[in-house]
């Protein structure tokens, strides 16, 4: 894929207590293979489609991590990792670890921001990110999903040229992050639908060719539904959880009912 601009989703993975449970999983919902982990990378595993493009990674959870609950994470474009590292930590995000070079493949930094939300921004070397997006098994969309909407407003637009555009709908706090006119990435606000448990956190999208047949796998196996299956605008989707816990959606693209809606 063509270098992405600033600010832009590249990537996204996660970490698992149980890595082989976890692929079993991941293959049989989305239809994944997967490249051999290198040990040398903390066993670090590509996921791909049926025509052989990398669409996302799943690793065992590092030394240290193991009461850290499973979440799919997402990488956001940089140009210079160092550069915005800076940045977040002038913005009030706090650094999990300083820019870390990854063998030739490229440069990563994983923080939080005030808001509560883990994410990460990746530096492309000769992994330039997804491979394929938007069609079944691969990435299509983002969603920031806080408990504080004021500060990640305020701390994401200070580290990425985001123009920011409201949703108009009463009834939900939603906004789009925009780059050249193009929405990139969602942010919206949580309500007390959401568990008390549960924090600030990404919420990533993958493509199916059927909404309620993933869900009904993704019960089959193990996993849990949060909500929907639902129509809208954008596609037919459910929020759904791993049986690991790690949360994500599910969506149709091929099934979108309504009217986009107009943003401010």
């Amino acid at each position: 894929m063509p270098a992405q601009p600033e600010g832009a989703p590249v990537w996204a993975d996660a970490m698992f207590p149980d890595l082989e449970a976890a692929k079993s999983f991941y293959a049989e919902l989305f239809g994944w293979d997967y490249d051999s982990g290198a040990e040398e990378f903390g066993n670090y595993t590509q996921a791909k489609t049926a025509d052989g493009k990398h669409v996302a990674a799943l690793s065992p959870q590092m030394p240290g991590m193991e009461a850290v609950p499973a979440a799919w994470n997402l990488y956001l474009a940089t140009a210079d990792a160092a550069a915005t590292a800076e940045k977040i930590k002038s913005a009030g995000g706090t650094l999990a670890m300083e820019p870390m070079q990854v063998g030739d493949f490229g440069t990563m930094v994983t923080a939080q921001e005030p808001g509560g939300t883990w994410f990460s921004v990746w530096q492309p070397g000769s992994h330039a990110g997804f491979e394929k997006v938007n069609e079944p098994g691969a990435f299509c969309w983002a969603e920031v999903n806080t408990r504080d909407a004021a500060k990640t407003d305020a701390f994401f637009t200070s580290v990425f040229p985001y123009d920011v555009k409201k949703m108009a709908d009463e009834h939900v706090d939603f906004t789009v992050w925009q780059l050249g006119g193009q929405p990139y990435l969602g942010r919206m606000q949580m309500t007390d639908e959401f568990p008390e448990h549960v924090p600030s956190y990404v919420n990533v999208y993958f493509v199916v060719e059927d909404c309620d047949a993933a869900v009904a796998t993704v019960q089959r196996l193990g996993g849990k539904l949060h909500f929907g299956p639902m129509d809208s605008p954008f596609g037919r989707f459910a929020a759904v959880g791993d049986p690991q816990g790690a949360a994500f959606s599910v969506i149709d693209v091929t099934a979108a009912k309504g009217e986009m809606p107009s943003l401010d």
